[in-house]
């Protein structure tokens, strides 16, 4: 089956907005086989939307379009798909009154514009959205098949589920494509291909991609065929994919982050995390707590961005920064026992360096990065030294992203202790 995405609206056109929804719609496309052909963004011109759709019905058999279906006067995707495929429109009644009642439960009076939203391509079937007022169409023509979906993403994704994954699901004929993912954290690219090089010969280079970005690797294992056989390939792909590429793989659940993989690590555990940052300036704590029910284990942070705060609020001896400078093995492993203690955690953790894009020095050039985690015992405490690329920000996310492994690994380390 050879498709194609059609995403309307000029906004699209500009800086302000993404077509997200294109790669929510590709990635169901390819685990049904379907072969995407081509993707367009157009503006909010029935003429063009209708020029583009009538290419496109000649070359491919699916066609699934994105935006148009509001109750504004620019939203002309409706009137585009009638004029492409030379049918009329009708005011669907059901619709209507479906637009009304969901009004009126919540204590409004349905706008006279959207009525628009009820108008039907003739011989089309409407989808309910039970996410929104625009509903969506299926549209058959010629053989070929048109899906029109709303453009905001949560309403387009409640259809993609509801109609169109149960459409590509009986017309592939339980044959569909499926990937699993392993997370890698704290190894370089190169390094991770070279030990899962033997998985290539084993199940085929095509088969597996290698995604790289700050301070973690994306693995990804992808097989096609019957769900039994398709699931059985998976499945063993991603155990000799963990099996080459160690301890460095931190998951092998799409939902899960490093930060989520280390709060069930010190909530198994019974334990707390305290945070002392200077140059990531609280982007350390703001991962952690971006996981739901952090508050379960991590107490809070200083952010110590001037030397008198690192002396003020964790303790690190004035004479220890004047001798080393703030940006020091000696201080970060003294922000990292000094704010666990403190703060009354079991673990801390300390950053310092120097982000950029000023401030650099020869001795210490920008990118220069320490980072300490303190563990329960005291002056049991780990320290890297590490000199990254990249702008500020770049800096920035790596250093969290490697203290997040540090900690993931001591955290793994005692409870294999405690366990004997």
């Amino acid at each position: 089956m050879k498709a194609a995405i059609l995403a309307v609206g000029s906004e699209l056109l500009g800086t302000d907005r993404l077509d997200t929804n294109s790669l929510k719609l590709t990635a169901l496309l390819d685990r049904y086989g379907a072969e995407l052909r081509r993707k367009a963004v157009i503006g909010d011109s029935e003429a063009e939307i209708a020029a583009e759709l009538r290419t496109l019905l000649s070359r491919v058999d699916l066609i699934l379009i994105t935006g148009g279906l509001g109750p504004t006067a620019d939203d002309v995707t409706r009137e585009a798909v009638a004029a492409a495929l030379d049918r009329g429109l009708h005011l669907d009644a059901e619709v209507l009154a479906s637009l009304e009642r969901r009004f009126q439960s919540l204590g409004w009076k349905m706008p006279e514009v959207n009525r628009r939203q009820a108008w039907v391509v003739d011989g089309a079937e409407v989808l309910p959205n039970g996410r929104g007022t625009a509903p969506g169409m299926r549209v058959e023509s010629g053989g070929r098949t048109l899906f029109l979906f709303p453009g905001v993403p949560t309403e387009m994704e409640g259809l993609m589920e509801s109609a169109l994954e149960p459409w590509l699901a009986e017309r592939s004929g339980g044959i569909a494509r499926e990937t699993a993912v392993l997370k890698i954290a704290g190894l370089p690219e190169s390094v991770v291909e070279e030990r899962i090089a033997p998985a290539y010969d084993e199940f085929g280079r095509e088969a597996i991609t290698i995604l790289a970005s700050a301070g973690e690797i994306r693995l990804q294992a992808t097989a096609a065929g019957p769900e039994t056989a398709r699931r059985a390939r998976l499945q063993a792909m991603v155990g000799r994919l963990a099996e080459l590429a160690g301890d460095a793989v931190y998951t092998t659940r799409e939902e899960d982050t490093l930060e989520s993989v280390i709060g069930d690590l010190l909530r198994a555990a019974g334990a707390t995390l305290t945070a002392a940052e200077s140059c990531t300036g609280g982007l350390f704590s703001q991962r952690i707590t971006a996981v739901a029910g952090s508050s379960d284990y991590f107490l809070g942070a200083a952010v110590t961005y001037s030397n008198e705060l690192k002396t003020r609020l964790v303790g690190v001896p004035a004479e220890m920064i004047a001798e080393h400078g703030a940006v020091s093995e000696a201080v970060a492993r003294a922000m990292a026992e000094g704010v666990r203690r403190t703060l009354g955690s079991d673990w801390g953790v300390g950053i310092t360096g120097i982000a950029g894009p000023g401030g650099g020095s020869e001795e210490k050039p920008v990118g220069t990065v320490h980072l300490a985690v303190a563990g329960p015992r005291e002056g049991e405490v780990e320290h890297r030294h590490v000199r990254l690329p990249g702008d500020r920000n770049r800096v920035r996310r790596f250093a969290t992203q490697i203290i997040l492994e540090m900690l993931r690994r001591r955290l793994i380390a005692v409870a294999k202790e405690a366990r004997g």
